[in-house]
């Protein structure tokens, strides 16, 4: 950008216009060159194979957990507190509303 200015110093206009069309083809030319180089793909790209048919396994499973599950009473007390935060959320909306 800085030599273009110090052109536009030096040359008088009608020597800076043949300048500027070549300088406005060759960016085009390099932008056009630029739209197909990103489609290529690098040459240690690892190549994908495509396999019609294939499914994904649904019927693997998971393994089983280490953790027991929660007992039903505290269950209950966790639901049952739940509830009660959520019914004083919705007093708290209506009131401010």
């Amino acid at each position: 950008m800085l030599a273009l200015w110090d052109l536009q110093k030096t040359l008088p206009i009608r020597g800076a216009l043949p300048i500027r069309g070549a300088l406005l083809i060759a960016a085009l030319a390099v932008g056009g060159c630029s739209s197909q180089l990103a489609d290529m793909t690098p040459t240690d790209a690892q190549a994908h194979p495509r396999e019609p048919g294939t499914y994904l396994p649904v019927h693997d499973l998971p393994p089983d957990r280490d953790q027991a599950v929660i007992p039903p009473e505290q269950r209950a007390k966790i639901e049952a507190e739940l509830a009660a935060a959520r019914d004083r959320q919705a007093v708290a909306g209506k009131d401010a509303k």
